[in-house]
């Protein structure tokens, strides 16, 4: 197992089949023990559990969860690394490697079976497109998530009101789930190096979310609004999101106990969902 952290093993495997690794697929592998270790750790898997794996590579972590879980689902994004993965994740008789693009994949068939865990060391561009559908679409899937992702991203979905980083994916993650940097990732345990350093996020996701069914497409609304221009108060933003009259909005404002004169990046998430409870109820 430890020849897949092994930079020198890993440049001659990806040689012997002729594969440059491609930036735009942010395929970067992990070569250090110790971090593969803590992550698999992060996740508290047992036996029962069911993982899904996003981005397999050539199955350095995908071995070290098939270890602890009793069922790994992969996926992987680049069919020339199939040979090397039939090779690498042979002896694990509870892994499937689905070739597919996990942005786009459907997840029904994976649902129906039970909740999932998900083990995920994200592509930077893909990052934030994932965590959405995950969290707003997906979430019944999941019970928890240990994402590796940029560092900078990291900072973003744990920040809290009134910092720089708090925005639209704050929210949308901390509405989600109980949500927490767990460690640091260097740039100098991967291959190649990335420009960036990365953090191992977990997300615990929470059982009976605050808001259901429209209410919650409303909340959604709201942060994205909020947001868009963020040197807008939420008078003049959501004003123009939401397509309501100033009155209107001020008067939901009050209901709420809140200044509509505040930007969004003031607001806390239990703030906003109240916001969108009162919108709701208006519009029912």
């Amino acid at each position: 197992m430890e020849k897949l952290s092994n930079p020198t093993y890993v440049t001659k495997l990806l040689a012997q089949h002729g594969i440059r690794l491609q930036k735009k697929w942010g395929q970067n592998f992990l070569i250090d023990e110790n971090i593969l270790r803590k992550i698999v750790e992060t996740a508290e898997l047992r036996e029962q559990d069911h993982v899904l794996e996003v981005g397999a590579g050539i199955g350095t972590l995908t071995q070290k969860l098939a270890a602890k879980a009793g069922r790994v689902t992969t996926l992987e994004i680049d069919e020339r690394l199939r040979p090397i993965l039939q090779k690498t994740l042979a002896p694990y008789e509870n892994v499937t490697v689905r070739f597919e693009d996990a942005v786009r994949a459907d997840y029904s068939d994976l649902c129906r079976e039970g909740p999932l865990k998900l083990v995920a060391n994200l592509p930077y561009n893909a990052a934030t497109p994932l965590l959405y559908r995950w969290l707003k679409e997906e979430y019944a899937c999941f019970t928890s998530l240990v994402c590796m992702v940029q560092k900078e991203v990291a900072q973003r979905i744990v920040a809290e009101p009134g910092n720089k980083n708090y925005g639209t994916l704050s929210v949308i993650c901390q509405y989600a789930a109980r949500v927490e940097i767990v460690f640091t990732v260097p740039r100098t345990v991967f291959l190649p190096r990335p420009e960036v350093e990365s953090a191992v996020v977990k997300f615990s996701l929470v059982k009976q979310r605050e808001l259901t069914g429209h209410q919650e497409q409303l909340f959604f609304q709201l942060v994205e609004g909020a947001f868009a221009k963020r040197r807008k108060t939420l008078l003049n933003a959501l004003s123009a999101a939401l397509n309501l009259s100033k009155d209107e909005l001020m008067s939901l404002g009050e209901k709420a106990g809140l200044d509509l004169n505040r930007r969004g990046e003031t607001l806390t998430v239990k703030e906003f969902a109240s916001l969108a409870r009162l919108l709701y109820n208006k519009s029912s």
